[in-house]
């Protein structure tokens, strides 16, 4: 009967055992840093820091964003940390082939993190600042343009996108290269409640800016 109860304890440590070496896995394997920026973010006077690592075990190369905000005890603790953020660099839908992106690059200037990806035809940048715990998406700037051979000529429309999310003002510039005269000029206003937050955002919302 002793020996019974005992194997009954092996069996259930070694499902539990299994279960979290289960769970490690699929919070993947983040080995290999690719981007790193220091500066205020929560504007306590003292550096945060932000962090971009790749999982080079996982063949679509996922990325994880995180962000380390400083404490009064000058130690770093991490407040946020994503994985949908940024798309990884052999998506699965591609099968096997790469996204033609480069990794996104990161600023921290005056409390705000800048995020600047490239897009088809162009590049888009979002500005995220921390605001009641949170970090908030409260500007989008996107530059496309509408070349079809691969390279831009004098016929190149070029169309500029800002959107303020405070205020919920859009507006669309088109223009061409080398040109002083705006082509056309768009404004809307388009209220997004509450402002998304970081951890929320995917890499594939760049479509609705």
């Amino acid at each position: 009967m002793k020996n019974i109860y005992l194997y009954l304890v092996f069996i259930l440590i070694s499902s539990q055992m299994n279960l979290f070496a289960q769970n490690i896995k699929n919070k993947g394997n983040y080995n290999y840093q690719v981007r790193e920026e220091n500066g205020d973010l929560n504007n306590d006077g003292k550096a945060d820091k932000i962090t971009v690592k790749m999982d080079t075990t996982d063949e679509s190369r996922p990325l994880m964003l995180r962000i380390f905000l400083s404490q009064p005890n000058g130690k770093l603790t991490l407040a946020v940390s994503s994985t949908k953020i940024i798309e990884p660099q052999y998506p699965v839908e591609n099968q096997g082939k790469h996204n033609e992106y480069q990794i996104p690059d990161f600023f921290i200037e005056k409390g705000i993190l800048t995020m600047r990806s490239e897009i088809k035809g162009g590049n888009i940048t979002y500005d995220f600042k921390y605001h009641n715990g949170n970090f908030e998406l409260i500007n989008v700037k996107k530059l496309t343009n509408n070349a079809t051979k691969g390279y831009v000529d004098e016929y190149t429309i070029f169309t500029e996108t800002r959107f303020n999310l405070i205020t919920g003002l859009r507006t669309e510039t088109d223009d061409k290269l080398g040109s002083k005269k705006i082509l056309n000029k768009r404004k809307k206003i388009v209220l997004i409640r509450p402002l998304p937050k970081i951890q929320d955002f995917k890499f594939s919302d760049k479509k609705l800016y």
